[in-house]
């Protein structure tokens, strides 16, 4: 029995849910997302988003919990918006933006020009004394997300020093160098 996707989801002030053929739509503050869905039924009843299955069956069983997921990401979205901050560890890493574009300085002969998504919003921090950060904001997770890993796949995280592109609080296994 799913736990998650017996949980129903609440819907805040300001947010509207509709469901038309096999498409859920949420409107908010922030933005509008659509999922579509197929196997389950997903209904709206007294403010809250009710995913329900009809069999038991491993397919069904394994969508109930995603979709019932995939709703509570999306409402959450519209009315609060997901943020996503990476920090750029290593000597001579920096990070700009100008609008959507995105400007990385990762130690490789020349920068990275990256063309960030009209969704998103970038906001680089620089502060004398710590490492650069780059902040990723949007009403749609997945899509931050996506973002964010493409930035962070430029330049991983190595485990003996440290360097690289990380998330805000992320903490990297270490290895011992060479013993000499």
């Amino acid at each position: 029995m799913s736990r998650i996707g017996n949980n129903p989801v609440a819907i805040p002030e300001g947010v509207t849910v509709d469901i038309k053929d096999n498409v859920v739509t949420v409107k908010g503050k922030l933005g509008e997302l659509t999922q579509n869905y197929d196997s389950i039924e997903i209904k709206v009843e007294e403010g809250n988003v009710m995913v329900t299955r009809s069999s038991d069956s491993k397919d069904q069983k394994a969508k109930h919990g995603l979709y019932r997921s995939l709703m509570h990401n999306m409402i959450e979205g519209v009315s609060k918006g997901w943020t996503k901050e990476l920090e750029l560890v290593g000597v001579g890493y920096r990070a700009a933006n100008q609008g959507q574009k995105l400007d990385l300085a990762l130690g490789f002969s020349h920068n990275i020009i990256l063309n960030v998504a009209p969704e998103v919003k970038v906001e680089t921090i620089s502060e004398k004394g710590k490492n650069p950060i780059i902040k990723l904001t949007s009403f749609d997770k997945q899509l931050v997300g996506q973002v964010a890993a493409k930035i962070r796949g430029f330049r991983r995280p190595e485990p003996y020093k440290g360097k690289g592109i990380k998330f805000v609080g992320e903490i990297i296994r270490r290895k011992a160098g060479k013993s000499a």
